[in-house]
């Protein structure tokens, strides 16, 4: 069985773990770790500790749907509305500019239910509070190393976590060629 390691449980991460599990055929363990303590990265939904009920996003507080991404990206917004997990920004936002075309969204339940709504669909191993300090190609597998605990193997990591945290981590990671991932997924 394949094993793969998307590193970062926010949209990009928790997208591309629910996109993999549809396109790779075969048997596919797969892991997502975030550094932090839930799911979102900067789609985070925060709850009062006094009322679980108060709600607060932390991040992103809408999705705009422009006319160029809704041509591109149709399958997406359907499913989330088909879902309850979006729905139709209904009154404006002080400061918010407004474009002729754009469609507006607010998700009832949190920014980060999109998030975890992917994470779901990816069936995916989700661990939180596993920061990834070093990556290393170790016979042909990618040997993960994170701040506590033993390195794991993998056939292949995905990065998505922001540009200054990659450039923070160890390993020769940098040095292998970029088409080892891709070579793997066709």
């Amino acid at each position: 069985m394949k094993r793969g390691l998307i590193v970062g449980a926010g949209l990009t991460g928790s997208l591309c773990a629910a996109l993999l599990r549809k396109e790779v055929s075969g048997a596919l363990f797969l892991a997502v770790w975030d550094k932090a303590g839930d799911s979102g990265g900067r789609m985070t939904t925060a709850s009062s500790p006094h009322n679980p009920h108060c709600t607060a996003d932390l991040g992103a507080q809408y999705v705009t749907c422009t006319p160029h991404y809704a041509k591109k990206h149709q399958i997406f917004y359907d499913e989330l509305l088909a879902h309850g997990i979006l729905k139709p920004l209904a009154s404006p936002i002080e400061g918010m500019v407004i474009k002729e075309g754009d469609c507006n969204f607010v998700a009832p339940q949190g920014i980060s239910s999109i998030v975890k709504h992917y994470l779901k669909q990816s069936g995916a191993e989700v661990c939180f509070r596993h920061c990834v300090t070093q990556i290393n190609l170790r016979n042909g597998k990618w040997e993960v190393f994170k701040e506590t605990g033993s390195p794991e193997q993998f056939d292949f990591v995905v990065l998505t976590m922001p540009v200054p945290q990659i450039l923070q981590l160890q390993g020769d990671f940098t040095n292998c060629e970029s088409d080892f991932l891709y070579s793997y997924l066709n």
